[in-house]
């Protein structure tokens, strides 16, 4: 199972992006967690913001359309969007693959 994450702006942004993902069957599920306080350098400062975390579960034939999606729906200019393989169950994994047309 992939984990793909990125930061959202908002609930708003972050549950349309998940919706996307999903109709485009490139998730089988999303995580949106609210309260995220993200520090970062850009343009040569550090900024302080509120974000909301949105984790998608995938598989990995899906990784690079799933983060070219979440790159175009995105509202950033530089959306940073990561991925990482986890362990899960052979039963999560079963399902991941039927929702994602494995």
């Amino acid at each position: 199972m992939i984990h793909l994450c990125t930061t959202c702006p908002d609930l708003d942004s972050a549950r349309d992006i998940a919706s996307a993902a999903l109709q485009a069957r490139l998730a089988a599920c999303a995580n949106i967690t609210e309260g995220v306080l993200s520090l970062f350098y850009w343009q040569d400062a550090i900024e302080e913001e509120p974000e909301v975390h949105l984790l998608l579960k995938t598989r990995a034939a899906h990784i690079a359309a799933l983060a070219q999606l979440v790159a175009e729906e995105h509202p950033y200019d530089l959306p940073v969007i990561t991925w990482e393989e986890v362990g899960t169950t052979p039963e999560a994994t079963a399902w991941l693959e039927r929702e994602t047309g494995g």
